[in-house]
């Protein structure tokens, strides 16, 4: 028989199986169960009698059936090579996309490209509408990675099914290598501009976290020094006490306290405001006595030096409102005193409280006197103005010596009881500032 007669009896073999598979029409009977059919080879002039073969369908016109057949195995091909495409363009997603996952997780310490510094200049996002988080960008990009990756596999297996790769044109394989070399080339490309692109985020990243930590300590280094106030001086004894208003709560406290005294010499500079009298400048008190030392001027009374509770009044005039520089002396023997105002004596005298030596352990309060150890003040007796440079020692001082302390010539500090920044505490709200030179104390004379 000739070719395209097995080819005619082929194809009517494969309809009648097919037309025997879809059941009988409509008023025939149905073969029963299990029942086969039987096809047998017929010569060509038998064609029309036996079995007859059912109509083959044609498309837009009578095609014989050896055309119809090519026609469906080229499309066949076709249906081969659009999923093949469709294997090439995912192929193509999931290296693009490998390649950014790639470019994540690469090591740091490569320079950045060019055109990633022109990418950051104009602001773009190269990676699209990524989080900018490095850990959800690689988490994100893994899990659409292996989506593609398993519907690439689907894909393959249902080609496999449909037809063997090796089945395929030579020129599609070499079209196909071609375009997976191509690929890969684009890949490795992509993964070493995404190791430049995070090398340079990173350096960006160190220079800004710096810049930021350098600024935060200068601003923590300005804080410490406010907070620090205006107990931080250039030498611990340039600062005065302020005691601006007449209370009976403000006050400054010397820390130290006085040892057992046969004779003793107190200097201070003063500047009081208050008027009349300027109050009380300091109090010594022991247990069982208040007024041990007091120095003091009530209302119209001139001021007085009070030890042991006994009395002196001195010829000091202090209340101008201008600077001036107090020494007060005094020794156990015969009570002798003298008052010293700006370097000159002004004043002396005894029997104040002779033979009396001062009691150790009291508490020593500048600007308020104590009616009982450290307390009860009365505001009509506080001080008000500044105080500086309160010095005691534990002996005479010699005119000449004081005559130096008040023009500025020397500094003595005292010996018992010297004026530091950290032996004075203040209250109520008392502050301590920077002091005046004593050479602009002494314009003010």
């Amino acid at each position: 028989r000739s070719p395209a007669g097995m080819l005619l009896v082929a194809a009517g073999l494969l309809l009648a199986v097919a037309a025997g598979g879809r059941g009988s029409p409509a008023g025939e009977q149905e073969s029963p169960p299990g029942s086969r059919f039987v096809c047998t080879s017929l010569p060509l002039d038998a064609a029309g009698t036996g079995c007859p073969l059912p109509p083959v369908p044609m498309q837009g016109g009578a095609l014989p059936p050896e055309e119809e057949l090519k026609a469906t195995v080229l499309q066949l091909r076709e249906t081969v090579l659009q999923q093949k495409e469709t294997i090439g363009s995912q192929r193509e997603a999931i290296r693009e996309l490998t390649g950014k996952l790639s470019r994540c997780e690469g090591a740091d310490g490569k320079s950045a490209t060019g055109a990633w510094k022109n990418e950051v200049g104009k602001g773009k996002d190269t990676m699209g509408d990524l989080p900018r988080d490095p850990a959800q960008v690689i988490d994100q990009l893994s899990r659409t990675m292996q989506t593609l990756k398993d519907r690439l596999e689907s894909l393959e297996h249902q080609l496999r099914a449909n037809v063997s790769y090796a089945a395929l044109p030579s020129d599609l394989r070499e079209m196909l290598q071609r375009r997976l070399g191509d690929l890969e080339r684009q890949l490795l490309s992509k993964v070493a501009e995404l190791e430049d692109e995070k090398s340079l985020l990173h350096n960006e990243t160190s220079a800004h976290r710096q810049k930021t930590e350098t600024a935060l300590n200068a601003l923590l280094e300005r804080v410490s020094e406010l907070e620090k106030g205006n107990s931080a001086f250039k030498s611990p004894d340039e600062f005065k006490v302020s005691l601006p208003l007449r209370t009976n709560y403000l006050y400054g406290k010397i820390k130290k306290t006085l040892p057992e005294l046969y004779a003793f010499t107190v200097c201070l500079w003063l500047r009081s405001s208050a008027s009349p009298g300027i109050g009380t400048p300091f109090s010594y008190a022991v247990p069982g006595q208040a007024n041990e030392i007091v120095l003091i001027e009530w209302g119209n009374n001139p001021i007085e030096l009070l030890i042991n509770d006994k009395v002196a009044q001195l010829p000091l005039f202090i209340s101008d409102g201008k600077w001036h520089h107090i020494c007060i002396t005094w020794t156990t023997r015969d009570g002798m005193w003298e008052a010293f105002q700006d370097g000159e004596k002004l004043g002396t005298g005894e029997n104040l409280a002779p033979w009396h030596p001062i009691k150790p352990g009291g508490v020593l309060i500048l600007g308020q006197e104590q009616d009982t150890v450290g307390g009860r003040f009365d505001a009509t007796q506080a001080f008000v103005g500044e105080m500086s440079q309160f010095n005691i020692w534990d002996r005479v001082l010699k005119a000449e010596d004081i005559m130096n302390i008040a023009n500025c010539s020397i500094n003595m500090p005292g010996n018992i009881i010297p004026w530091v920044d950290n032996n004075v505490d203040v209250f109520g709200g008392a502050t301590k500032w920077p002091v005046e030179t004593c050479e602009e104390r002494l314009l003010d004379l």
